[in-house]
C-alpha cells in the first residue's frame, strides 16, 4: 500500500508539473489565455501559437527526456554495480557529440551539405544518433571478449576520452558560427524538438521503454551478482546486450535531439531508492520514470525564468539540481547499496 501511495504521489507531482510547464514560460501569458488555447479556442491568436507550437512540444520533450535518462540510469547502476554510473557511462554522449561536431564541421567546410533537405532538418540529430549508435555497436562487439563489467567501464571511459580529443581537434579548426552551433547543442535544449523530430524521438523512447520493462526480471537477478545469475542458467551476455540496446534507444535519442543532459540520470535512481526503501526494479523502473520526468520538467520550468523573456541552458539547471543529490549519496554510503 505504501508503494502504491508513493507512486500515486509521484504521478500527481508529474501532472502538476506538466500543467505548470505549459502555463509558465519565458513569455508572460495570462492563465485564462493559456487555458483557452489548450481548449482550441482562437487558433489564430498569439497564445494559441505559443502554447501549441512551443510549450506543449517542449513539455513533451522534457517529460520523455527525464523518463528516458532516469530509466537508463537505473539499468546502468545495476549492471555495473556502480552508484555513479549514468546513461553516458559507456561513451554514448561522446559518440553523439563527435557526430554533431562532424556534421557541424562538415557543413562549414562543405556548405553544399546544408542544401540537402533531410540534413537541413534533421542533420544534428541524425549525426548525433549515428555517433551514439556507432559507440554502442563498438561496446557490444567488445563485450563478447570482455567478460568483466569493469573492463567495459574502462572501455567506455577510453571511448569518451578519444571522442573528446577528436571534438577538441574539430573545434580548433572550426569557424565561429559552427563552433557556436556546437556549443549551444552541448548546453541542452528542449525547444527545437517539434513536429517530425518529436515523433521520431517519441518512437525511439517508446521502443527503449518496452525493452527496459522487459529487462526488469533480469535486472532483479543481477542484484544478486553475475555469478548468481549464471548459476540460474541466465545468459549474462544476452542481458547486457539488451540493456545496451535500451540505453542506446533512450539515452541516444535524448542526446541526439536535446543535447547531452547530465546528472538527472545518476541522481533520480538514488532518490527513488531512498524514497521507496528497496531496489526492486518492478518499483524502481516506474518510479524513476515518474520522478525523472518531474525533475526534468522542473528543470525546464526554472530554465525558462518565467515572465522574464530570458532562458537558461537546461543542462546547467539539471546539473545544479542533480549534483547535491550525488554528493549526498557519496557521503552517505548506506544510500549507494544496490
Amino acid at each position: 500500500m505504501k508503494k502504491n501511495r508513493l507512486l500515486f504521489l509521484l504521478f500527481f507531482l508529474l501532472f502538476f508539473l506538466v500543467a505548470a510547464d505549459v502555463f509558465l514560460g519565458s513569455v508572460r501569458l495570462p492563465a485564462a489565455d493559456v487555458w483557452q488555447a489548450m481548449l482550441g479556442n482562437s487558433p489564430e491568436g498569439f497564445a494559441y501559437k505559443i502554447v501549441w507550437n512551443f510549450r506543449i512540444p517542449k513539455m513533451l520533450t522534457a517529460l520523455m527526456a527525464g523518463m528516458a535518462l532516469s530509466v537508463c540510469g537505473v539499468q546502468m547502476q545495476t549492471l555495473f554495480r556502480n552508484p555513479l554510473a549514468d546513461p553516458y557511462v559507456l561513451g554514448i554522449s561522446s559518440g553523439a557529440g563527435l557526430g554533431v561536431a562532424l556534421f557541424v564541421m562538415g557543413t562549414s567546410l562543405f556548405p553544399v551539405l546544408a542544401t540537402v533537405s533531410w540534413l537541413a532538418n534533421l542533420g544534428t540529430a541524425a549525426f548525433a544518433w549515428m555517433g551514439a549508435l556507432a559507440v554502442m555497436l563498438l561496446v557490444v562487439a567488445a563485450s563478447k571478449r570482455l567478460k568483466s563489467n569493469m573492463g567495459l567501464l574502462i572501455l567506455g571511459f577510453m571511448i569518451g576520452s578519444a571522442g573528446s580529443a577528436l571534438i577538441s581537434l574539430l573545434q580548433y579548426f572550426s569557424d565561429a558560427p559552427a563552433l557556436k552551433h556546437y556549443v549551444l547543442w552541448t548546453m541542452g535544449s528542449f525547444s527545437n524538438v517539434t513536429g517530425q523530430r518529436l515523433l521520431i524521438m517519441a518512437s525511439l523512447c517508446l521502443a527503449g521503454m518496452v525493452v527496459s520493462v522487459h529487462n526488469i526480471k533480469d535486472l532483479n537477478i543481477f542484484l544478486m551478482g553475475q555469478s548468481y545469475a549464471k548459476s540460474l542458467g541466465v545468459s549474462t551476455t544476452r542481458i547486457r546486450n539488451r540493456i545496451f540496446l535500451a540505453t542506446t534507444l533512450l539515452a541516444g535519442s535524448v542526446t541526439a535531439f536535446c543535447g547531452p543532459i547530465g546528472f538527472i540520470g545518476i541522481a533520480v535512481p538514488h532518490m527513488c531508492r531512498m524514497i521507496f526503501g528497496n531496489a526492486n526494479h518492478r518499483t524502481l523502473i516506474p518510479a524513476s520514470a515518474l520522478l525523472g520526468a518531474s525533475m526534468m520538467l522542473l528543470a525546464d520550468i526554472i530554465s525558462q525564468l518565467p515572465g522574464t523573456g530570458s532562458v537558461l541552458p537546461v543542462n546547467t539547471v539539471a546539473a545544479l539540481m542533480g549534483i547535491p543529490v550525488i554528493i549526498y549519496v557519496i557521503l552517505k554510503n548506506k544510500a549507494v547499496d544496490l
